[in-house]
């Protein structure tokens, strides 16, 4: 049996922007502080909610850099080396084991559709490259390939490779998933509208979006779960499922990064060639968040706890 790299609800945090389009570090500071506050039993930064396919290769480090220095080593970081070139999946790999994650995420390569033995060789290239254990991250409808069971299985004999971040929504895959690989992969469930079934199944828990409005909700979620009370458990999927279908009411992560200003905190919009919602879809949207009681952020954000020049002190040896 592998180690856990986490059990309960992981958030995949949205990268909060400034109006000129740069990275607000005051503004991720104060989302760290509320996850942390409410639960969150791991966070995920650069993944595909935090904008990854837009951030240059420096910012990515330095946010990685900075949500492992202000994390202060409470819950696991996860950082994203995912990428369609193994090279370059290979170099972040060791990138980011330097500068202090816990755990990395590793997409199926985009556009390149790898055949089977394509994909393993890609993961197993990135395995080799570092000590830290890996989630592998199947979502088909971003990247065009589904990674195949038999691949899983290949994949679950390599040491680091501990978990799988299964955003297919094909039950009956992530069934087959867990009676074939066992213990040797952990599956977490990638989307939040079916958190539970995923735990029926075995899923360890799941890498939210929804966490970023509601970490404690979506924590007890999976914590009564694994209490051995499936009611209350099923009683919070059900209650919010309609929130977590209206973050999905867009292309991730328009959405919960419209919710989070609508709730108070301004973390701006999306590069592009992602944009705004339409005005239409963001007046519902609103109107879900307005059901749910959701209109002020709890917290604003904290001072930053250590100045930029520190920042890019803390990334210059990855270079």
């Amino acid at each position: 049996m592998k180690a856990k790299i986490f059990k309960g609800a992981a958030t995949a945090l949205v990268t909060p922007m400034k109006p000129d389009g740069s990275i607000s570090y005051e503004t991720l500071s104060g989302l760290i502080d509320y996850q942390l506050k409410h639960h969150a039993d791991a966070v995920v930064i650069g993944g595909t909610t935090g904008e990854s396919a837009s951030l240059s290769e420096r910012e990515l480090l330095e946010l990685t850099a900075f949500t492992v220095k202000a994390v202060r080593g409470h819950i696991p970081v996860i950082a994203n080396m995912g990428s369609n070139n193994t090279a370059h999946s290979v170099e972040l790999a060791g990138k980011m084991e330097k500068l202090g994650a816990d755990a990395l995420l590793s997409v199926t390569p985009y556009y390149n559709k790898a055949s089977q033995q394509g994909l393993y060789e890609h993961f197993k290239a990135g395995a080799t490259a570092t000590g830290l254990p890996i989630i592998l991250y199947n979502v088909p409808s971003r990247t065009g390939v589904n990674i195949a069971v038999d691949t899983y299985k290949r994949l679950s004999e390599i040491d680091n490779i501990a978990a799988v971040k299964e955003a297919s929504g094909n039950f009956n895959q992530m069934a087959q998933i867990a009676a074939e690989c066992g213990d040797a992969l952990d599956i977490y469930s990638g989307n939040d509208d079916q958190i539970v079934p995923a735990l029926a199944l075995g899923a360890a828990g799941v890498i939210s979006v929804l966490s970023n409005l509601i970490p404690g909700q979506v924590h007890q979620i999976c914590a009564s779960y694994f209490e051995g009370n499936v009611g209350k458990s099923r009683y919070f999927q059900l209650y919010y499922l309609e929130l977590a279908e209206a973050l999905f009411s867009d292309i991730n992560p328009i959405p919960v990064k419209q919710a989070l200003n609508f709730m108070g905190l301004d973390v701006g919009g999306c590069r592009l060639p992602l944009c705004d919602m339409a005005p239409a879809e963001a007046a519902r949207l609103l109107k879900c968040i307005q059901k749910y009681g959701l209109c002020r952020f709890p917290e604003r954000p904290k001072e930053k706890r250590f100045h930029a020049n520190r920042r890019l002190s803390l990334i210059s040896d990855v270079f």
